[in-house]
């Protein structure tokens, strides 16, 4: 940027007339670590750089995480960029003759300056540069005229057309060296072919370590000015190789992908590939542009990934595997490496006499084979692909997410800090095909299909220019918006490739503001306002400069919410259950930040502040009534932290399970005060004079074992907040007592309305989930002495059911209707057939006889069908031998995970409790009772002669 200087510090024979400051404009490479030690301090001032003369540039490709353009034409295209590798510098420039002639001399002085690992390091110049050496020799700068790599120097200047020390040079650099390097390719590929430059140009065996390649494409002459700060790299440069060929060789022979694995009865469930470098493409795609399989060219390497390691060991993908494995191997002999964990992969290669060893990654190999779960290799593998191995990788990250909710997986799973830099991840999102596998494809065909870059460039000339967006691109929006979704969550720091697109993504925000989406404006998921709202969403999160231009670019005025003065509140931070929200009472508005306060003592004890009550994902929808993702976490980790959300939402203190911090205040400052109510603590007078009246838009109601959060429009003109609590907190000791668990919950459950869930009209969970329109079901206390409340009992019930008698699919929603049935009937005094109108006396009467002419088959019993059995041992014995099975279930041991073995020992276990014979009863049910099981139960127990299924038995 613009820095001011002082006089001392311009020298040089091109400063012209010395002032006694002046403002310099510097090259771009030489600010990128502004303030870091690594680079000089007296800058040498450059405004623009003459790219004009007798010779034709050629365009850059930038790849490398540590890249980065110094100097773009007036089309954007690279004419010179930087790099890191190992412990040394890259400078290339798209011409030799930019490093020879007088034009070029500041910049070169710059260059050279940054490129030395010490100002003292000796220059070494090739003779293919012995114009360079001239030039700074009669410039006072001493080099070393006809030099070679290994003259003790620090930094070395060549051309970009021989490879003779090709591998020597690529170890200076890596050792700390630095390489200036000029020349163009264009030339070239009419004697090789434009698609043999990346791999095979003299050049690229050198820079392309670094992510930087000279390109057959023609950049610019002109002059062209050094920009304010790092220009931005293309998202599309035109690299030559023929990608279709490359699928030919992998997808040689193969005619389809058995996505979810040989054995349907343990499936594969892959996770979707993001395809995001310049040089990645996809190899698998489904019908739905999800890809499965992917490759790319990395520096003089190559990777092929699989998005679930089976794809690596199923006999199916033998021909693929032998596929890939020549794909890598470019031609050459090359040993391979495959990890422990891939023995079926090494029998393969084995059998197919390939030269193969199990092992971990060492040196020595040409190829390595492993899985995606581990990256304490990550920095070995780099450098082993870039300097020209073969990496065949394969896992999915779904698993990993579900373990580390608070943690992205395209930037914290292990696989994705390795496959990150070569421009393919594995996101946390799985993804279903018709049937059991996917077609191949043409190799034509997958080379045009989706692909991020290409999909994003498109999006950003539609926004730019207004214009219509053409099939195949219209349909590829929805996968766009999760795309960018997930790649600006990738870090972004130090890296140019992936902050350029961050860039660009900014830009469209800017350009079009951020969409309003509401009930009564809801937006289409694979709209231009869905990606804008994803993106805007993300921005906010990763890119601290993008909160600043926030209000200029929402629908409405984040700033409209009224800050209470400083809280002080105390928090319980003690917890023996699993993972427990703590509430505040207090709101963060949108875009506006809050500050807390926390005692040292609960720094690094995995507590962590949420903002917002929503906790689902809209993504998977087609339509939004909000924006998708509304919820964020913070860990605390200092005293005084200052948070926000781009959409706002309640304050929460986040206590995670097995935590014994006990109370301790935290003051936050900057936030809105939300209606909150706390049964036996909140005064109705100061909640009818005041707090219900407080601005937030979403209240609280909260009661022993249970705690509500609503619109606060929902609950300002209620009145009756003390008598619905006092009847949620029987419903609350009644759920408890059937479950046979203690009357207090080790947390409080939640119920959480909103416009829009992920699943359904409710469903359960912590919190558990409910449309706004199912308010009635869930506050009006008077309504359920009347008529009884089913939904919000049913999701509640959900939470009580266990593994070891629970049978999904066919009694998932069913069994959970017990505890809808007798909290109606045991506190709201409620009968079944009342409660619910699929429990009326003819309706289960016909749906019994439905069953049972239809064979009695368990395919045929899901939901009401299969409650009715509980309810008629219910109707039967009682409720009490419901409450002594679950109790005794919760000290059973090793009990089995199939629903065959599952549904024996149930049925034994309450043959036990009541003791009768139940064999038969469940029999005609059409469970899978063993002969074994029925004769002892025939041995042990008299026989039930009111079982309510002979008559089905007899007819």
């Amino acid at each position: 940027k613009g820095i001011s200087l002082p006089q001392s510090t311009l020298s040089g024979p091109d400063c012209g007339e010395r002032k006694k400051t002046s403002t310099i404009k510097c090259c771009s490479f030489l600010v990128l670590e502004a303030g870091s030690e690594k680079y000089h301090d007296q800058l040498e001032g450059i405004l623009s750089i003459d790219v004009t003369g007798d010779f034709n540039p050629c365009e850059l490709l930038l790849t490398g995480d540590q890249a980065f353009p110094v100097l773009v034409d007036s089309k954007g295209q690279v004419l010179i960029a930087a790099s890191q590798y190992g412990k040394g510098r890259m400078v290339v420039t798209a011409h030799e003759s930019m490093l020879m002639l007088p034009q070029f001399l500041l910049f070169i002085k710059n260059a050279l300056t940054w490129l030395r690992p010490s100002p003292t390091a000796l220059i070494g110049v090739h003779r293919s540069l012995d114009a360079l050496s001239k030039l700074l020799l009669s410039n006072g700068i001493k080099v070393q005229s006809d030099a070679t790599p290994g003259d003790s120097l620090g930094v070395f200047c060549r051309d970009a057309y021989e490879n003779v020390q090709a591998d020597e040079l690529v170890e200076f650099v890596k050792q700390g060296g630095g390489l200036l390097i000029g020349g163009q390719a264009w030339h070239w590929s009419y004697q090789h072919g434009k698609e043999a430059v990346l791999v095979r140009f003299p050049g690229n065996l050198l820079t392309s370590v670094a992510g930087v390649y000279f390109t057959g494409n023609v950049g610019e002459n002109g002059v062209f000015s050094v920009p304010e700060k790092i220009p931005r790299i293309p998202l599309i440069t035109e690299h030559g190789l023929d990608i279709q060929r490359d699928l030919q060789t992998l997808l040689k022979g193969v005619e389809r992908f058995n996505v979810k694995g040989d054995d349907l009865q343990n499936e594969m469930l892959p996770s979707s590939l993001l395809i995001h470098g310049a040089l990645a493409f996809p190899v698998g795609i489904s019908d739905t542009y999800h890809s499965f399989l992917a490759a790319a060219y990395y520096g003089r390497g190559r990777i092929v990934v699989a998005s679930h390691e089976g794809f690596l060991k199923i006999s199916s993908m033998k021909t693929f595997l032998l596929n890939a494995i020549t794909w890598l191997s470019a031609g050459k002999e090359r040993k391979v490496g495959i990890g422990d964990s891939l023995r079926k992969l090494y029998s393969m290669l084995n059998q197919a006499k390939i030269p193969c060893e199990l092992t971990n990654f060492k040196e020595g190999l040409g190829i390595y084979c492993c899985t995606a779960y581990d990256a304490k290799e990550m920095k070995s593998i780099h450098e082993f692909v870039s300097e020209g191995g073969g990496l065949l990788i394969g896992g999915q990250s779904w698993h990993w997410a579900s373990m580390n909710p608070d943690s992205s997986a395209i930037a914290k799973y292990p696989g994705n800090k390795i496959l990150n830099k070569f421009g393919i991840g594995i996101t946390q999102n799985s993804f279903e095909v018709a049937g059991n596998s996917c077609p191949a494809g043409e190799p034509s065909e997958v080379a045009s299909t989706y692909l991020f870059r290409k999909a994003l460039l498109k999006f950003k000339e539609h926004i730019r220019n207004e214009q219509i967006l053409q099939t195949p691109y219209s349909l590829w929006l929805q996968r766009l918006a999760q795309d960018i979704g997930i790649f600006l969550e990738i870090p972004a720091t130090n890296a140019h490739p992936f902050s350029s697109i961050h860039e660009d993504t900014l830009e469209l925000v800017q350009i079009k503001g951020i969409p309003e989406v509401s009930v009564h404006n809801p937006i289409q998921a694979d709209s231009d306002q869905a990606i804008l709202l994803q993106i805007a969403s993300v921005l906010y999160n990763v890119l601290p400069e993008f909160q600043g231009l926030v209000p200029s670019l929402m629908p409405y005025d984040p700033s409209s919410y009224p800050t209470a003065s400083p809280q002080n509140i105390q928090v319980n931070g003690s917890n023996e259950g699993n993972e427990t929200w703590r509430s505040t009472g207090m709101y963060a508005p949108p875009a506006t930040t809050v500050t807390l306060l926390f005692p040292p003592s609960t720094l690094n004890t995995k507590l962590q502040v949420q903002i917002g009550c929503h906790a689902d994902s809209l993504v998977k929808h087609e339509k939004w009534k909000r924006p998708p993702v509304v919820t964020r976490r913070f860990p605390v980790q200092r005293e005084k932290m200052e948070i926000s959300s781009l959409w706002g939402g309640l304050l929460y203190i986040i206590v995670p399970e097995n935590s014994s911090l006990g109370y301790f205040s935290v003051t936050i400052k900057g936030a809105t005060q939300a209606p909150y109510f706390k049964h036996g603590e909140t005064s109705i007078q100061d909640w009818q004079d005041t707090i219900r009246h407080y601005p937030a838009p979403w209240a609280e109601l909260e009661t022993e074992n249970i705690i509500l959060t609503l619109p606060s429009d929902a609950v300002r003109s209620h009145d009756g907040i003390a008598f619905l609590l006092q009847t949620w907190d029987q419903m609350m000791r009644a759920i408890a007592h059937l479950a046979a668990i203690p009357p207090v919950f080790p947390r409080p459950e939640r119920i959480v309305a909103d416009v829009q869930i992920s699943a359904g009209w409710m469903h359960a969970g912590y919190p558990v989930m409910s449309n706004v329109g199912a308010l009635p079901e869930i506050i009006d206390g008077r309504a359920f002495y009347a008529k009884g409340t089913w939904g919000p009992i049913h999701e509640l019930g959900h939470n009580q059911q266990k593994s070891g008698w629970n049978f999904p699919p066919h009694t998932t929603e069913a069994t959970c209707n017990l505890w809808s049935v007798y909290v109606n009937e045991t506190v709201l005094s409620i009968s079944r057939e009342i409660a619910h109108s699929d429990l009326q006396p003819h309706a289960r009467k016909e749906r019994i006889k439905n069953y049972i002419r239809n064979g009695a088959n368990l395919d045929d019993f899901e939901v009401f069908t299969a409650l009715e059995p509980y309810l008629q041992l219910q109707e039967a014995f009682g409720w009490d031998p419901y409450i002594h099975i679950l109790a005794k279930y919760q000290t059973m041991s090793n009990i089995p995970h199939d629903n065959r073995s599952k549904m024996n020992l149930w049925a034994e276990t309450f043959s036990q409790e009541v003791n009768r014979n139940l064999g038969p009863f469940f029999k005609t049910w059409g469970w899978p009772i063993e002969d074994r099981v029925s004769e002892n139960l025939a041995i042990s127990y008299p026989a039930w002669a009111e079982d309510p299924m002979i008559q089905y038995r007899h007819s």
